[in-house]
């Protein structure tokens, strides 16, 4: 394989040992940083000196947010620097005080993302989600069909995304596809075509599949909990766990259903691994042997976390969602208070009670993406901003004149369309930060419900396949060497395309029925 994962053990490190761009992509982004730190700021002096019809403080903000967006597309400094660099200026050019700019750093699903990440690090630590991953692909139903290997790999990457970041999924997942590749190339010459083509969709099912399983679950992927954020904070509405589980998981088995068959119809047809291919995921499964404690542990506290998220849902199929134990529940257990609580079980549950030896210690559980925490912080406080200064309904009300008579579904239809396109330049959370607070603005402007247009742009931010500098999980397979460029934008418009469909159609069929 091209990189070497032996002895990572934490999600940043595995992302980062692999997740590299070409000489050409390097000096690209190395441009567009270099233009942004100067357009930043030329573009907040001309927001500040422009005559805009909208009080003192949504002025400053509109010049201040103009040169985030800037920053944001261009990534001239770090995304979460750029996210905190927002609501601080806020505060020095007098749009809001600190108290009010700084509190969405400290949201309730703030300590969602918290809890959900240090879940997902114990995984990874103690290898649950090879485990996992070994185990799906070692079965008799798999053999050596490169067909149904495809399928169940590609699956199962989706399904771990589901609960854990795309970028770390498509990290553990892409050692173990470069394996099967090499041992496919190994063992069957004369295929030259034939293993060149599977090689290529085998990597890119690595990383498609991870983005698409993401949007699964509010925790499987940044932009999700964005949106659910700023529909909560601006809007008041709040989406459970299982709410959007309901319209989630639809949406992830179409799509990945559509990728899959795509990928098999094209490219793997006759396509067998050599028995030695298949030797070698067994042997790896050998070698994590049995299930040890500190996996138990893990996914007793995996599963007490997905129970708690859950348990409301199930109130409510059951009838009992406006009983008092219902609202008693909500009130008590939110879906922040649920990850916190999986979270600190790991810290109680015991791999060796003599040494006093416990499932995660927090020098691992501080190991998480804080840059994504902070990066979520600062979206929320600029989305709050917004509307609190009346900067939102100023944009909704001019944005309005373009879509005059504008409907739910048609709103909803373009802003899934503009955070498409914007996910394919920028990264997805700040495609999610960008757009939601625009769509629940016009929407609002309109006399629309925001609800169909925010989750639209909040699942159309998940998209971006047709490039490496889409998302972080396309710049991992294509560092292969498997993935040419113009097979990445071949397969990745298809996907953008139909993921375009499918998420308009779901929230028009289920989104009145859910939400």
């Amino acid at each position: 394989m091209s990189r070497d994962l032996a002895g990572v053990r934490t999600l940043d490190e595995a992302s980062r040992a692999v997740e590299s761009y070409s000489p050409a992509e390097e000096a690209f982004n190395r441009k567009r940083r270099t233009w942004g730190l100067f357009l930043g700021p030329l573009i907040f002096g001309l927001m500040w000196l422009a005559p805009l019809p909208v009080p003192g403080p949504a002025h400053r903000l509109a010049a201040i947010l103009a040169m985030v967006v800037v920053l944001w597309i261009s990534e001239a400094l770090p995304m979460a620097v750029t996210a905190m660099l927002g609501p601080i200026l806020a505060v020095v050019f007098r749009v809001a005080p600190a108290r009010g700019a700084l509190a969405p750093f400290a949201d309730p699903i703030i300590f969602l993302f918290i809890g959900s990440f240090i879940l997902a690090e114990a995984m990874f630590v103690h290898g649950l989600d090879r485990r996992i991953a070994f185990t799906a692909l070692a079965s008799r139903w798999v053999g050596t069909s490169g067909t149904r290997i495809l399928v169940v790999y590609g699956l199962v990457g989706t399904c771990i995304s589901m609960w854990m970041s795309n970028t770390a999924t498509t990290a553990m997942m892409f050692p173990i596809g470069l394996s099967i590749v090499a041992q496919l190339r190994r063992g069957s010459a004369g295929q030259e075509e034939a293993l060149r083509k599977f090689a290529t969709v085998m990597m890119l099912i690595t990383s498609f599949g991870a983005s698409v399983g993401g949007m699964a679950t509010p925790v499987g992927t940044p932009p999700n909990l964005i949106g659910i954020g700023l529909i909560e904070r601006i809007t008041g509405t709040h989406i459970g766990f299982f709410r959007w589980m309901a319209i989630g998981v639809p949406l992830v088995l179409i799509l990945f259903t559509i990728l899959a068959t795509f990928f098999v119809l094209t490219s793997t047809r006759g396509v067998h691994v050599g028995e030695a291919g298949a030797r070698i995921v067994r042997e790896e499964l050998d070698r994590l042997g049995p299930m040890n404690k500190a996996q138990r542990n893990v996914c007793v506290a995996f599963g007490a976390t997905v129970l708690l998220w859950t348990f409301p849902g199930v109130l409510a199929i059951a009838g009992l969602s406006n009983t008092s134990l219902a609202k008693a529940y909500l009130t008590s257990v939110p879906e922040g208070v649920a990850a916190m609580l999986g979270a600190m079980l790991l810290f109680v549950l015991p791999v060796h009670w003599a040494a006093r030896k416990f499932t995660i210690t927090w020098e691992e559980a501080a190991r998480i993406d804080w840059g994504i925490v902070l990066l979520y912080g600062g979206g929320l406080a600029m989305g709050d901003l917004a509307f609190s200064t009346g900067l939102a309904t100023a944009m909704g009300h001019g944005l309005t004149s373009w879509l005059p008579g504008a409907g739910p579904m048609l709103l909803t239809t373009v802003f899934t369309g503009a955070a498409i396109l914007l996910s394919e330049t920028t990264s997805n959370t700040a495609s999610a930060n960008m757009v939601v607070p625009v769509a629940i603005a016009v929407a609002t402007a309109s006399k629309v419900d925001p609800m169909l247009p925010a989750l639209g742009a909040t699942l159309g931010a998940s998209m971006g396949f047709m490039m490496p500098i889409s998302t972080a999980p396309n710049a991992i397979v294509y560092s292969s060497g498997h993935v040419p460029i113009s097979a990445m934008i071949r397969y990745g418009i298809v996907l953008d395309l139909a993921g375009f469909v499918v998420i308009v159609a779901l929230l028009g069929l289920l989104g009145p029925l859910l939400f």
